[in-house]
């Protein structure tokens, strides 16, 4: 278990308002210049500055360098499921509506599908036997082995690497599962390349394309109006 001292401050890091901001827009997917960030916090540079090394520091963060350009994103999957399992934690009130429709929706959840969408893929896997629900996460049965193989994803490079299979992430808009973890993640990537899903222009909002309502009732028997 972590030193209490440790939760507290990484709870104090993301528990500042203006670090809480630039983090769930890191979270959206891309990332982000530090000009970009203070922009979009209304902050100057140099507060900017000073947020993003303590956020570096408390490893939640990491930087990339292209020229002259310092790109900043979330360290490691692991930071954006425990930002989505906050949001988990954020009461959801009848009015206003907080989440915009689109983005409740579909969007993506550090890179794998979330929203009314990704919810209705997990469930619609589990009916057809593809996934079983194990008590944090799934296993996938031979039929979704096939299955997936015949979207064109290796589950067998999926499993030798260090990130659990399939985890049973729960989605803060639907408050139920979604499908994250590995498969979770290349099964996104390959619904992006067989374009049954796009991404929307700004943020980590996806929009269902044409293809995808076809695929998703001829796979799985999910159908939208």
């Amino acid at each position: 278990m972590p030193h209490p001292i440790d939760l507290a401050h990484i709870a104090s890091l993301i528990g500042d308002p203006t670090r809480a901001g630039m983090l769930a827009r890191l979270l959206e997917g891309p990332a982000r210049t530090a000009g970009e960030l203070a922009r979009e916090a209304g902050i100057s540079p140099q507060t900017a500055s000073g947020h993003l090394a303590r956020l570096l520091d408390g490893g939640l963060l990491r930087v990339e360098v292209q020229g002259r350009h310092r790109y900043y994103r979330l360290a490691h999957a692991d930071v954006a499921r425990a930002l989505e399992a906050l949001n988990v934690l954020v009461p959801q009130r009848a009015s206003p509506v907080r989440v915009p429709e689109p983005l409740r929706f579909a969007r993506t959840c550090y890179d794998h599908l979330a929203g009314t969408l990704g919810v209705a893929l997990a469930e619609g896997l589990e009916r057809r036997g593809y996934l079983e629900a194990e008590e944090d996460g799934y296993a996938l049965t031979p039929e979704g082995t096939r299955f997936v193989a015949r979207l064109g994803v290796d589950t067998q490079s999926l499993a030798k690497g260090r990130r659990t299979l399939a985890r049973r992430c729960l989605d803060w808009s639907e408050r139920r599962a979604h499908v994250g973890g590995a498969l979770g993640a290349a099964l996104t990537e390959r619904l992006f390349t067989l374009r049954w899903i796009a991404r929307r222009p700004e943020g980590r909002g996806v929009r269902l394309t044409v293809e995808g309502r076809r695929g998703f009732d001829r796979e799985l028997g999910l159908t939208w109006p």
